[in-house]
């Protein structure tokens, strides 16, 4: 395959496709119409990024593109619903990076809690002041709040309780039993776990539902002087909210996402809280450690090779899960040229569209089960010319709907 690596990714991952027999272009600094231009003139097959945006232009540019793969958890940076409507799978790499978000999480509650930044730049500026910077409460007995128990979140209330923290929880899937299981506990609400907490961290997907969960009404709920915590991504918080938290709750945050972050890997920083004394900021860094990088590209390839070597895309999120066919059309036939053409013209014919459809091979390869599965009205007069196909064995046609 043409493969264009439009990010930094760890070196392995580049030398385990060359050494696949794929051919590989590295533009790590490509971006915007960079990426554009990479993509019109290498016309690759597959597409690995990992915060670079790619666009419905850049997909229109480039005819050949079959897949992109996002090179960790999330795929917001990706137009999905265009790359839905070109056919290109998009697939990402959960998990991968947990443990290196989950540090980054409580290493922000603690330098939360004891102002380490703030520490670090009086003593580079030539100031001592032990008195100010004494005065930590310290996290150990305190609530922690997390909000999205997926593998990261799960991660950050594991090392809350190993701090010695109460873990109080809400997502959507959670359980009392899971909860228990865990030592949580849960709760029905976000906004619970923000009027108990001493700390919360979020750890939600990036979806139109999250989209300003943590807004003023969540902030209203928190403690006075509670520690808010985003490494997950910067939509999830209405930022005008946070802002009168900050200033009106004496709230104190860190923030390794934001809105408007920079799409560049380098360059100048500028966001309304940039210099407010209650927020700490970091380089959206939360996946980047060598582990992690190592096991998102490990984890990349695989995605790459396997789709080159059966067609399957893994970890793909752009597929529909519940296909609008309504019909079931089974055709057992000897597995000769021209029969599944031969059907396939009689549902053309039809009328019928065709929405997912498998050949099954038994063992032998004289005979096959094709499985069709369409959008239309059943007529059975098709599957009586299709079963009087001279190498069609049987043929059955039930329905797909429940109330059918």
């Amino acid at each position: 395959m043409n493969i264009l690596i439009a990010d930094k990714v760890s070196d392995t991952g580049r030398t385990l496709l060359e050494d696949a027999g794929h051919y590989v272009v590295f533009a790590p600094e490509a971006s915007g119409p960079s990426l554009l231009a990479a993509l019109e003139t290498e016309q690759p097959q597959a597409l690995l990024v990992r915060s670079t945006r790619v666009t419905a232009d850049m997909m229109e540019s480039c005819p050949r593109l079959e897949l992109i793969v996002r090179a960790g958890a999330g795929y917001d940076t990706i137009d999905a619903e265009a790359a839905s409507g070109r056919g290109i799978f998009v697939s990402n790499c959960p998990g991968k990076n947990s443990a290196a978000v989950a540090e980054l999480t409580i290493g922000l509650l603690l330098a939360l809690d004891r102002r380490i930044p703030d520490n670090v730049q009086e003593a580079r500026e030539g100031r001592w002041n032990k008195t100010t910077y004494a005065r930590a409460a310290g996290v150990r007995g305190r609530t922690l709040g997390v909000i999205g128990l997926g593998s990261i979140g799960l991660m950050v209330a594991k090392f809350g309780q190993a701090l010695g923290m109460s873990v109080i929880a809400w997502s959507r899937s959670l359980t009392e039993a899971t909860a228990d299981e865990l030592g949580v506990l849960r709760k029905d609400d976000p906004l619970l776990v923000a009027g108990e907490a001493d700390a919360v961290t979020l750890h939600v997907a990036a979806t139109e539902e999250t989209r300003g969960l943590a807004g003023r009404r969540f902030f209203e709920q928190m403690k006075e002087g509670a520690l808010f915590i985003n490494t997950t991504r910067g939509s999830v918080v209405d930022e005008e909210a946070l802002r009168w938290a900050l200033d009106h709750r004496s709230i104190k945050a860190a923030l390794d996402v934001m809105q408007g972050e920079p799409a560049t890997k380098a360059g100048t920083f500028e966001h309304p809280l940039a210099d407010h004394p209650s927020v700490y900021f970091t380089h959206h860094i939360g996946a980047s450690t060598q582990q992690a990088q190592e096991a998102i590209a490990a984890e990349a390839v695989r995605i790459i090779m396997t789709y080159d070597e059966s067609g399957y895309a893994p970890n793909c999120v752009n597929l529909e899960r519940h296909s609008p066919a309504t019909h079931l059309l089974t055709v057992r036939h000897l597995d000769k040229i021209g029969v599944l053409a031969a059907v396939l013209d009689e549902v053309r014919k039809a009328e019928w569209n065709v929405q997912e459809m498998e050949n099954l091979i038994f063992a032998g390869a004289r005979a096959a089960c094709a499985r069709i599965r369409f959008d239309g009205h059943p007529r059975s007069d098709v599957a009586g010319r299709i079963e009087d196909h001279p190498d069609v064995l049987a043929v059955s046609l039930i329905s797909l709907q429940a109330d059918a």
